[in-house]
């Protein structure tokens, strides 16, 4: 019998999986990527009897090789917030899947272990921008305001890594990171533990996004503003939280940060308004794109579409 976690490479993902494997520790093969790498199931051959865990990647995306590895007779858990399309009816599935806008896999994972690890739920709430949910949560724990915001910091990084074309645009492999996080029952142990890993996070956080808040702005009005970041590793890494930070100053506004692509298309991340969590995943997908309905993200938007996406926003959010 083989063990296999898959688990998408931001916070969520990983913050989800240490919760799981803090309270049932197994000795998995890791499967994961960066944040878009999303078809996890597509890389594993599964045989009857071998446990599958797929964490914070969009069921609808992987259907398919899901179907297969269940007619296969393996066990899936499949816990996440994006899309799910039809869930296969069968015995050896369970899912826990939740699209509000204000939920997170870590989220049903913690309500799934009855919050025995709330602690890293809440960094993952923080990595996902879902910080009304996470200041609720830190206030009923009776967190200070300076614990509060190491939990905030430590997750924004953590999402912040996982934003790249490849592996060698990341500080840190999501497997990786997650090793060392797993070792930790809180993550404030993590914080005060692995010193190293925390500052090179916030570092080239904050290094990052005082480069992209000096990016061009393509479009702009009360509604949905546009901005374009270079091709360059520092923009790649960036292109998520940039969004998230301005959905948080502007939170009647939809964003859409595009990102130059060395082909002349674009890579773009989508946040509906914080005011407004709907449609973000709709919008997504009518250009080959995914996500849930707050945050989204395109892989691929041809030059002649931004005019095409932006009608859309303004459309949607106007």
């Amino acid at each position: 019998m083989t063990i296999y976690d898959c688990f998408n490479g931001d916070a969520d993902g990983i913050c989800a999986l240490i919760q799981l494997r803090l309270a049932n520790p197994k000795d998995s093969v890791l499967i994961t990527g960066i944040k878009r790498d999303i078809k996890l199931l597509a890389k594993l051959q599964a045989k009857a009897g071998d446990e599958i865990t797929v964490l914070d990647v969009s069921m609808a995306k992987n259907i398919e090789p899901l179907q297969r590895v269940l007619a296969q007779g393996a066990e899936v858990f499949y816990a996440d917030h994006h899309q799910a399309g039809d869930i296969p009816d069968v015995a050896n599935l369970q899912a826990h899947i939740n699209t509000s806008p204000n939920i997170c896999t870590a989220l049903i994972i913690n309500a799934h272990l009855k919050g025995a690890y709330k602690d890293w739920a809440i960094v993952a709430a923080f990595g996902d921008n879902i910080t009304a949910v996470a200041d609720q949560m830190c206030a009923k724990a009776g967190f200070s305001a300076q614990q509060a915001e190491q939990l905030r910091q430590l997750g924004i990084c953590m999402n912040y890594n996982g934003y790249g074309a490849g592996l060698e645009d990341l500080f840190y492999d999501p497997a990786e990171l997650y090793r060392i996080g797993v070792q930790y029952k809180s993550p404030f142990d993590f914080i005060a533990n692995e010193p190293e890993v925390f500052a090179t996070l916030v570092q080239g956080y904050e290094q990052d996004m005082a480069k992209a808040m000096a990016a061009d702005v393509l479009r702009d009005s009360p509604a949905v503003a546009m901005m374009l970041l270079p091709d360059e590793k520092w923009a790649r890494r960036v292109s998520g939280v940039v969004g998230n930070e301005l959905a948080n100053q502007y939170p009647d506004r939809a964003h859409a940060i595009l990102t130059d692509r060395p082909d002349g298309t674009y890579q773009v991340s989508i946040r509906a308004p914080k005011n407004n969590l709907t449609g973000a995943d709709d919008i997504a997908a009518s250009f080959g794109g995914g996500g849930r309905k707050g945050a989204a993200g395109i892989d691929l938007l041809k030059a002649d579409e931004m005019d095409v996406l932006f009608d859309k926003l303004y459309e949607a959010y106007a």
